[in-house]
């Protein structure tokens, strides 16, 4: 009988098929192969000119966009190393002011860093001795970063500031289209902002992403957009007073079975009589009380929409609990747990509340007329769904680009002119080091100089030509300088 050999070292403690890689050569230099491989796929779409990518995700449906954050989620990656840079990158994206253009850059230098840490490490540094220097030069950049201020947003509330401002985080997603969303943007951002900007929620700006038309024909409304029609007959109604509910706008039913037991004609006709009076007095008390539209989160019945059209009350119905917390804020409605009427102080109000046809969707339009609001509702138009989806990112970008300003209102010079400089003062910083960091330093100075690099060749330009002439530039003194994709 042949003898059982057991396993010996890790192998036996894994299960079947599982593999061990460890020293430099297998664990280290596999990872940062996989960092840098990551790092080749997203360098392409980076800047205005950067290529959009055809990613299609496990459940077959299919992106067409240059957003990292999208290309970097909807990819399947196996190898951990890389899964850990993706994290982070999602992270980033829930934290703060989730800024596109901030969150490309740190996974650029992650990744670009990592490269360099392959050169470093065959050169004979330790990783412990890499990191120092990274580190190092990490806290270099944040020192020099706030002498490269070149200007200070002072009123967040004037349109055409504020589009100029939005505009340059809108053109890298949506290159020739950056006006008119800009535009759409500060509109609805100066909208929403409240008296302390410092309190502006992102979460005030909405999409509604209607299909057919082209870009240019998007619009902002100050007030919601909900892609339904009304439930009943009435559709247009001004000064609106707005009643809420939490529920269903129907009879309730026992959870158990009920019996009645009828023995005539006259007590059938006084049993649905009955009915139909609790109804109509339930709908007769929010008329009085001046009620016109009634928004309600489940299905209205039949008798209700009944009297609510003998009444001219308009019916909206809204499937999510989000929608009607927002329509809420939006009207200063407070929401209602049951069919009641609620009293004058508990209702909200609008300017209009309409029926549209917008391209072949039916929307309900909940419009404040006025130049101020709690809500504002970006509409998206575009010819397919993957157009409207890439102008939905573009525009979140821009609204957290807003949202980062009522933070911290310091602009930084763009086109490549901030990582020249940082990589210039930091190579110069690394040759004042006496400890082995100073290669790392080095290093990762040359990896903040691959970002005007890449927008250079995705511009078509010829980068070699473009950094040396931009080094030379900032070594005169003009630390401004970037890359003129206009003039090449």
């Amino acid at each position: 009988m042949a003898m059982n050999i057991p396993k010996s070292g890790y192998s036996r403690f894994m299960k079947e098929g599982s593999q061990l890689f460890k020293g430099t050569d297998e664990a280290v230099l596999r990872n940062i192969d996989a960092c840098v491989e990551l790092a080749s796929q997203l360098r392409s779409a980076y800047g205005p000119n950067g290529m959009n990518k055809m990613v299609i995700n496990h459940i077959e449906k299919l992106f067409v966009t240059n957003d990292a954050a999208t290309i970097l989620k909807e990819l399947d990656i196996q190898h951990p190393a890389a899964k850990i840079i993706i994290m982070a990158s999602q992270m980033q994206e829930k934290q703060g002011s989730r800024l596109e253009t901030t969150r490309i850059l740190l996974l650029f230098l992650l990744l670009l860093c990592s490269q360099h840490a392959a050169q470093l490490i065959n050169m004979g540094l330790t990783p412990q001795e890499i990191a120092a220097g990274y580190e190092q030069a990490a806290e270099k950049a944040l020192e020099i970063l706030p002498t490269l201020v070149i200007k200070e947003a002072t009123d967040l509330r004037d349109l055409t500031m504020v589009k100029k401002f939005l505009r340059s985080a809108i053109t890298s997603k949506q290159y020739d289209n950056e006006d008119v969303i800009a535009e759409l943007v500060a509109k609805a951002c100066v909208q929403t902002v409240p008296k302390n900007s410092y309190n502006f929620n992102v979460d005030n700006i909405r999409i509604c992403k209607i299909l057919g038309s082209g870009v240019s024909t998007s619009m902002v409304m100050n007030g919601m957009v909900f892609k339904r029609g009304a439930e009943g007959e009435i559709k247009h109604v001004n000064n609106a007073r707005i009643a809420v509910f939490t529920c269903p706008f129907d009879l309730t039913q026992t959870e158990t079975k009920g019996t009645v037991l009828i023995e005539n004609a006259e007590e059938l006709m006084g049993f649905a009589k009955g009915e139909e009076n609790e109804v109509e007095s339930q709908v007769k008390g929010l008329a009085d009380n001046g009620v016109q539209v009634v928004v309600a989160a489940g299905k209205f019945g039949d008798l209700y929409l009944h009297f609510l059209n003998k009444y001219k009350i308009m019916a909206v119905r809204l499937t999510s609990k989000f929608d009607l917390r927002r329509l809420c804020r939006t009207v200063g409605a407070q929401a209602q747990a049951r069919i009641c009427a609620p009293a004058v102080n508990l209702l909200g109000t609008c300017d209009t509340v309409t029926v549209k046809e917008i391209g072949d969707e039916n929307v309900v339009v909940f419009d404040n007329k006025g130049e101020k609001g709690n809500v504002a509702t970006v509409i998206i138009r575009g010819s397919s769904q993957s157009r409207i989806d890439d102008v939905e990112r573009a525009v979140d970008d821009a609204v957290n680009t807003y949202k980062a300003l009522t933070k911290d209102a310091k602009l930084l010079p763009g086109a490549g002119a901030v990582e020249i400089e940082l990589a210039r003062q930091i190579e110069s910083f690394g040759e004042k080091c006496p400890g082995l960091e100073q290669y790392a330093i080095k290093k990762f100075a040359y990896a903040l100089e691959t970002l005007p690099k890449s927008i250079a060749e995705n511009a078509g330009m010829d980068a070699t030509d473009i950094l040396t002439k931009l080094n030379a530039a900032h070594e005169a003194g003009q630390q401004n300088a970037g890359i003129d994709i206009w003039k090449h």
